[in-house]
């Protein structure tokens, strides 16, 4: 099979890793601000703590949902954002009340993190039941079991380091996440350390089908099956090179093609079955690359936008890290979910 963010703990080698998106983020936060969240539904705060740490949350539960049967999307940010602010940037809670489902937003601690970034780098943040993993994963189950959710229809999405620890997430909880989204993001366990993750952020990671092989085999003791992977990247990122779009996309069907029998014989690869070039009215250019799966359905999508940068495709200005002239990844990541339901 062919191959092809985040950011620093409390070291100083930790502090090199994330200056650039900590300039960026003063720059967004002079700009922008948090718009009303509310959307008509309810926007709360809570926390979830097991033996390897706590986290707050937010949770968005929208007006006149059907309790039961609810979808629920678990949404990361990246460095230099809060969950707020990642709600305001994604404009997830005005889609949530429209269709109905909920949104989850796990918030990084300051002390796990000075800079916000979800430490995606760190091999004791990169495995099951294992430090911040857990914690996300813990919390998703406790909101399932307090808000009625529909357990078939849970996703995870995140932008940079919160795109890198998505993809931790539906590698290690694949029972629990039935499709992920990646922006701007990286491949699994692309780094093992912060120094590593400023070379991955630039260079790409190791190879994709080694790392592919790994994140099948940091699902056990659970079964691990095939997971819908759709990945956002602006080519323009000076922050997290668009080459790891091309891993990450490269690592999920790697994944994936080990899933679907235990076997590494290229019923899933990474090559697109199609390519649908687009543009945004009075803004980008991008191509959509799509991935079938052996059943003929697509399960994985890649989509490269022109002149984006290290930003959310089509968020708000009002938030940090978006560019409103790319395609709506927000709207897109929505549609990619709601093909795709766990068993």
């Amino acid at each position: 099979m062919k191959a092809g963010g985040g950011f620093g703990r409390h070291s100083l080698r930790g502090t090199v890793a994330v200056l650039v998106l900590f300039l960026l983020a003063l720059v967004a936060a002079a700009c922008g601000g948090e718009g009303d969240l509310s959307a008509g539904g309810s926007f709360s705060r809570g926390s979830f703590a097991n033996e390897h740490g706590e986290r707050e949350y937010w949770l968005y539960v929208p007006d006149g949902r059907d309790a039961g049967s609810t979808p629920l999307v678990v949404m990361l940010h990246g460095c230099g954002q809060d969950a707020e602010e990642f709600a305001t940037s994604t404009r997830m809670n005005a889609l949530a009340e429209r269709e109905k489902f909920l949104v989850l937003y796990p918030e990084q601690d300051p002390g796990a993190n000075r800079s916000g970034c979800w430490n995606w780098f760190e091999p004791s943040d990169q495995e099951r039941g294992m430090g911040e993993p857990s914690i996300i994963a813990g919390a998703t189950e406790k909101v399932i079991d307090e808000q009625g959710v529909d357990p078939r229809h849970v996703y995870v999405a995140g932008m940079s380091a919160g795109g890198a620890m998505s993809t931790v997430l539906a590698a290690t909880y694949p029972e629990l996440y039935a499709a992920v989204g990646v922006h701007s993001g990286l491949e699994y366990a692309a780094a093992d350390g912060a120094m590593a993750a400023v070379a991955a952020q630039k260079f790409g990671g190791p190879d994709p089908d080694r790392q592919g092989r790994l994140a099948f085999e940091s699902a056990r003791p659970a079964e691990a099956r095939v997971t819908p992977a759709i990945v956002f990247h602006g080519e323009e990122d000076v922050v997290v090179d668009v080459v790891n779009a091309h891993q990450s996309l490269s690592q999920w069907a790697q994944t994936n093609d080990y899933a679907d029998n235990g076997a590494d014989d290229d019923v899933v690869t990474d090559e697109p079955d199609d390519a649908l070039p687009g543009r945004v009215p009075e803004g980008y250019d991008y191509v959509r690359y799509v991935y079938e799966g052996p059943e003929g359905g697509v399960i994985m999508e890649k989509w490269i936008v022109e002149d984006l940068g290290h930003a959310w495709s089509g968020g708000d200005p009002e938030g940090s890290f978006t560019d409103p002239e790319g395609p709506n990844a927000s709207e897109e990541m929505l549609r990619f979910f709601r093909q795709h339901g766990g068993g």
